[in-house]
């Protein structure tokens, strides 16, 4: 989770190996030139790159790897094909590599998107002075994740993408055992420092859907996580599948409200986007979904809840492991802020529910 600086990732890409590779696929000619580190790299190098009159951006892991490092880049790269000439905005996939021999760790190559990612670059004048297009930027997230819940997993090769049997029965355990974890963070004040944690995750147990329709999920759906168009509120492009598995489609919309501004703009983790009047409320997002969908949406709530579960209990990570010395105190602590109000929107989403 060490943020890659621009002075620390050159040795991570061969590009003598990385020539012969591209040479054997028929990837552009001549020397690679013009390698520019791009921004979202944090968990990941994302690198643009040019050969000949061709541009790509390689994307492989950081230097230390994890345990599914290579097995992420390998399904990363996977859905990105299965999604070709579909209606959902990604990246188009060019190649991937698995053999680490290549890199030192699998990679895959992208073309370049031609967009921009609100909450790292804010609001172009365009958008920052239309109101409607500021409205179409949030439908058009949805309609991203609805197109996205629509394909038939099987009929685009992703049958065997993930266990959608169980799927909300795994959810509060998984993710309870994940923050006993963190137990081992020497420092960290342990779970009663979310004064909500216990209340929200009996309500889940509490009140989940007794079935659900599977499909395809992106996994980590926010404003974070997409490009739009420089010349409208049209998505360019949903990126970072890392977390996209097969399951239940609805967590995508849950993920987005639980991350989603209030009517004001204000938000626990302070993304800061201005003006924010005129992007759809969370009322609207869940109407335009089920305007697109055959999906029971009679349980939507819950799902919104389940994110910020998950998702709270992601960021106390880094928090547990800045108790620990292990991750930078005031990151720690920002992230921490983010957990409890994620709590406090769930048990007041429970409280109205």
């Amino acid at each position: 989770m060490d943020p890659l600086q621009a002075t620390d990732w050159h040795d991570l890409v061969d590009f003598q190996r990385l020539t012969r590779w591209m040479d054997e696929r028929g990837l552009g000619r001549g020397q690679i030139e013009g390698a520019t580190l791009l921004a979202g790299g944090t968990q990941n190098l994302l690198l643009k790159l040019r050969r000949g009159e061709l541009e790509f951006v390689l994307r492989r892991p950081p230097r230390h790897l994890r345990a599914n490092s290579n097995e992420t880049m390998a399904r990363e790269a996977k859905v990105l094909a299965a999604l070709a000439g579909s209606d959902v905005p990604h990246p188009d996939l060019i190649a991937a590599c698995t053999d680490t021999e290549v890199l030192g760790a699998a990679f895959y190559l992208m073309k370049p998107v031609d967009g921009f990612n609100v909450t790292s670059s804010g609001l172009p004048a365009l958008h920052a002075a239309d109101r409607a297009v500021r409205r179409r930027m949030g439908f058009a997230m949805v309609d991203a994740i609805t197109a996205l819940g629509a394909i038939d997993p099987a009929a685009v090769g992703l049958s065997d993408f993930g266990r959608p049997d169980g799927f909300l029965e795994r959810q509060v355990p998984r993710w309870r055992k994940q923050l006993e974890s963190y137990a081992a963070c020497a420092g960290w004040p342990g779970a009663g420092a979310i004064p909500e944690v216990q209340q929200v995750a009996d309500w889940l147990e509490t009140h989940r859907p007794l079935y659900f329709t599977p499909g395809i999920l992106h996994g980590d759906f926010h404003l974070a996580n997409v490009m739009f168009r420089h010349d409208s509120g049209e998505l360019a492009a949903v990126v970072d599948w890392e977390l996209a598995t097969l399951g239940d489609p609805l967590l995508d919309l849950g993920w987005m409200l639980a991350t989603w501004p209030r009517p004001d703009g204000s938000h626990h983790a302070n993304l800061g986007i201005h003006p924010w009047d005129g992007f759809p409320v969370a009322e609207e997002l869940i109407e335009r979904y089920a305007q697109r969908t055959t999906r029971d949406m009679t349980a939507i709530r819950w799902y919104a809840v389940l994110a910020c579960y998950k998702l709270g209990i992601i960021l106390e990570g880094s928090f547990a492991r800045a108790c620990a010395g292990q991750a930078p105190v005031e990151i720690g602590q920002r992230l921490h802020r983010s957990t409890l109000g994620l709590f406090r929107r769930a048990a007041d989403w429970i409280e109205h529910s």
